[in-house]
C-alpha cells in the first residue's frame, strides 16, 4: 500500500523499486486509515522534491513500548538493518496511545476529581504503576532506546523527528460519531472530572509529553528534532477526539513540519 512517495508495505516499495530514505515509526497519526489519510499524507508531499520516499513502520493503536520491547520491535530492528545507512531521516509518533483509551487514562486520575480546581489536582499522586510520573518515565525510557537503536544504525547525519501532537478536544466522539465513545470523555466522567477543567487536563497531558521529548531533543546533540504542533488546532479541525480531519492534518504539517523540515535539508 502506498500513496505516491508514502508506503506503508515494505514489499509494495520493493515492487516500485525504491529504498527508503526516511522511516517513520509511528501510530495512526501515520497510520490513520479514514478518506484523507494520515499525517504522512500530507508530510509526503512536502519531502517529495528532495526525492524521499517514506517506509512507515507501526499501526494503528501503537504505544511507544511496542516500539522497542512489544509487537513492532523485529519490524523496527529489519528496517533499520535493511536501511539504517541510506537513512537522512526517522520521523517517530509515539505516546499519546499511552494514556488514550479507558484502560489508560482512567487509572492516571484520581478517584473522585469533583472538587479539583487544577488539572494536576485531578491526577493520582506519588509513585507507582499507575501514576502519570511512572508513566511518563517509561515513554522517556522507550524513546531513548529507540533514539539509541537509530543513533547506532544510521549515519551521524541522520536527522530524528519526534513530535508531540496537538491539544485534543475531549468531545467523547469516536472514529464513528459521537455515539462511539471516544478514548478521553469516559474515563474524565467516570474520575467526576468538572466539564470546565476536563480541557485542561488533556492540555496539562500533552504538556507533560512535550517536557518529556523536549529533554530528549536537548540531549540529542543536534541530531534529534522536535515538531511541537501545539496550539495548532481549532476545534473544527478535529475529526474526534484523538484525529485531525484532512485539513488538520495538512494544517500540522505545513505550519509546524515543513520549517523544521525545511531547516534539516528535508523539505524546501
Amino acid at each position: 500500500m502506498n500513496f505516491e512517495n508514502v508506503y506503508w508495505n515494505w514489499n509494495s516499495m520493493q515492487d516500485d523499486h525504491h529504498s527508503a530514505s526516511i522511516l517513520a515509526i509511528g501510530d495512526s497519526w501515520f497510520w490513520y486509515p479514514f478518506p484523507g489519510g494520515s499525517l504522512l499524507n500530507q508530510l509526503g508531499p512536502l519531502v517529495a522534491p528532495k526525492e524521499h520516499y517514506i517506509l512507515a513502520i507501526g499501526n494503528n493503536g501503537a504505544e511507544a513500548y511496542d516500539y522497542v520491547h512489544g509487537k513492532y520491535r523485529d519490524a523496527v530492528t529489519t528496517a533499520l538493518k535493511f536501511h539504517g545507512d541510506g537513512l537522512s531521516a526517522v520521523f517517530i509518533s509515539g505516546g499519546g496511545n499511552d494514556f488514550a483509551g479507558f484502560n489508560d487514562l482512567r487509572p492516571l486520575l484520581n478517584l473522585n476529581c469533583s472538587n479539583a480546581t487544577k488539572p494536576e489536582g485531578c491526577f493520582m499522586p506519588g509513585s507507582g504503576d499507575k501514576t502519570l510520573g511512572d508513566l511518563l518515565n517509561s515513554i522517556a525510557e522507550d524513546y531513548t532506546l529507540l533514539i539509541g537503536q537509530i543513533m547506532v544504525k544510521c549515519p551521524a547525519g541522520t536527522k530524528i523527528v519526534l513530535h508531540n501532537y496537538d491539544y485534543p478536544v475531549p468531545s467523547g466522539d469516536g472514529v464513528f460519531g459521537g455515539d462511539s465513545g471516544g478514548w478521553l470523555k469516559p474515563a474524565l466522567d467516570d474520575a467526576q472530572v468538572p466539564a470546565g477543567l476536563q480541557r485542561a487536563c488533556m492540555k496539562f497531558l500533552i504538556d507533560r509529553l512535550s517536557d518529556v521529548l523536549t529533554k530528549l531533543r536537548d540531549q540529542g546533540n543536534g541530531q534529534v528534532v522536535l515538531v511541537d504542533g501545539r496550539n495548532t488546532l481549532a476545534d473544527a479541525d478535529w475529526a474526534n477526539e484523538l484525529h485531525p480531519k484532512p485539513g488538520g492534518f495538512e494544517k500540522i504539517a505545513e505550519e509546524k513540519w515543513q520549517p523544521e523540515l525545511r531547516d534539516c535539508g528535508l523539505a524546501n
